[in-house]
């Protein structure tokens, strides 16, 4: 009888013979012999701003869902935003993100649909509010979108946030803007409100679909800790006439230093947000002068500005701000503009936080 070792080693000699063969086959049909460890492409970031045609612009609100935790509802929320928009090219979003759930995921899981999708990504915000107006909801997100045709022949309206006592109020304000531009409730596209304490959100949304039957709103709590102003509610309404100019800058009677902007002109610059860091005068006009270069990127500047939104996070950051922003706004024409505290941006290190629109004059 053969012996264990000759059995052995017969097995041996066929499992090499067998190997051999194997990688002879492999290299005759074209396969390597070793398999390529496949790795996947890098998501792409928003651009730092978009151009689009300020009579083809459309605005929506994503649904709320209390449905699982961030992550699947900011998938659920941009997939009902490209739903509704119904082949209309999205250009800007700004979410804003409740409770706890880290904000920087937003932005990968926004590439990471687009790219999906094979479509060109918008220019982003993203803040971090105090909560929302249904229990588990962490985010909601709006969107501006061109449409193929024209649906703003006249132009848009950019009105400022109105403070005020209570949501009712600022929209009886934002109302009296309206008028004062010989424009109705009906003509409003968006209205976004941002209160103190979302307790007050039913109300609210009573006194916007109200007042704004065609609009687009949005109810935010900026803080978890009830802050000032109790609410205070921005718009963006379409033109019923052409403005004689491509911008005109109105401060309607009966209220307080409040500045409309009507736009005639063709295309507008939209920006994502540019974050300061620190709360120096020094760290602001960095963030300033590097947004400023944004916008000379698209062919506009600080005199183009129509609206700014500020979310700062701090009282010196709000101080440093105002102390020097008319070294890059006009003073004597301010832009419409938002500025209110929020929980928190997509850097820990940052103090503030602005978005600009910008016109891009003929």
């Amino acid at each position: 009888m053969p012996s264990f070792r000759l059995i052995a080693a017969v097995l041996a000699l066929i499992l090499v013979c067998g190997t051999i063969s194997d990688a002879k086959k492999r290299k005759k049909n074209g396969q390597n012999e070793e398999e390529i460890t496949q790795t996947l492409p890098l998501l792409k970031d928003p651009p730092l701003a978009v151009i689009a045609e300020t009579n083809r612009l459309t605005f929506r609100t994503s649904p709320l869902s209390a449905k699982g935790l961030l992550s699947p509802q900011v998938r659920e929320a941009l997939r009902a935003l490209i739903r509704a928009n119904k082949g209309a090219v999205i250009v800007k979003l700004r979410a804003f993100v409740a409770g706890t759930g880290d904000v920087r995921r937003v932005q990968t899981i926004l590439s990471e649909t687009f790219a999906e999708k094979k479509l060109a990504l918008p220019a982003l915000s993203v803040i971090q509010a105090g909560a929302l107006p249904m229990d588990g909801a962490q985010v909601v997100i709006e969107s501006i979108a061109v449409e193929k045709s024209e649906v703003n022949p006249h132009g848009l309206a950019f009105l400022s946030g109105q403070p005020a006592p209570s949501t009712a109020k600022s929209v009886e304000q934002l109302e009296t803007a309206l008028r004062g531009i010989g424009l109705s409730g009906t003509r409003a596209l968006r209205v976004t409100c941002f209160v103190s304490a979302i307790e007050t959100a039913g109300d609210a949304r009573a006194a916007l679909v109200a007042a704004f039957p065609n609009a687009a709103y949005n109810i935010v709590q900026m803080e978890r800790v009830p802050v000032e102003p109790a609410a205070e509610c921005e718009a963006v309404a379409a033109l019923e006439r052409t403005v004689g100019a491509d911008l005109r800058f109105e401060n309607p009677g009966g209220l307080n230093d409040s500045q409309v902007v009507l736009v005639s002109a063709p295309r507008l610059v939209l920006t994502g947000t540019q974050l300061a860091f620190q709360e120096k005068e020094t760290d602001i006009r960095l963030a300033m002068d590097r947004l400023g270069k944004t916008l000379e990127s698209q062919g506009a500047s600080y005199h183009d500005i129509v609206m700014s939104h500020v979310y700062v996070l701090s009282r010196p950051a709000i101080q440093a701000f105002r102390k020097m922003r008319f070294e890059f706004l006009d003073r004597k024409q301010p832009p419409a503009s938002t500025l209110l505290p929020f929980e928190g941006l997509p850097s820990v290190d940052a103090s503030l936080g602005i978005d600009l629109v910008a016109a891009l004059k003929r």
